[in-house]
């Protein structure tokens, strides 16, 4: 809320420079802000009484935005990438998958491991739950497990996380 908008009786005010200038009506802080060429911005509506503070409404909400997209910036966004299995999968492309989640895990990402199975595959869906608990022990000095071993419809799946 900022200049005629706040209806409270009493407020407390803080000046342009950041001192307190104690408690007083709305209208006086109005006064205040206006001989100032300033805004009286509400600052905590929920203390008692309302804290409130003059200074230039524009430049505030700037800085507001400006913090906030900092703020952005800095956020770094973890993204889940796959690695798709078969039952009857060689050894030679189950290294060439690990060496792939090797890669994906190193940059930060988490890796969803999922074993499809296909036709009558489906009845060894048990059988073959070996496969995921290998690919986590190839991978168990950069990555722990993050979600254990699940069954979802037609795969068995798994994630994987960069160790701490």
């Amino acid at each position: 809320m900022i200049n005629e908008q706040i209806r409270d009786r009493e407020v407390r005010l803080i000046g342009e420079n950041g001192e307190q200038l104690g408690i007083m009506s709305a209208k006086d802080a109005m006064k205040l802000a206006r001989e100032a060429e300033l805004d009286l911005v509400k600052i905590a509506p929920m203390a008692k009484p309302p804290v409130c503070k003059i200074i230039d409404y524009g430049k505030y909400r700037y800085e507001l935005a400006r913090k906030e997209k900092e703020a952005r910036k800095k956020q770094k966004t973890i993204e889940i990438k796959e690695v798709r299995l078969s039952p009857n999968i060689d050894v030679n492309d189950l290294n060439t998958k690990i060496n792939s989640a090797k890669k994906f895990i190193s940059k930060g990402n988490k890796v969803k491991i999922s074993l499809r199975f296909r036709g009558r595959e489906m009845t060894h869906m048990q059988e073959n739950r070996y496969i995921l608990e290998d690919f986590a022990k190839e991978l168990a000095d950069i990555a722990v497990i993050d979600k254990p071993i699940k069954q979802e419809g037609r795969s068995l799946t798994m994630f994987l996380a960069e160790k701490k």
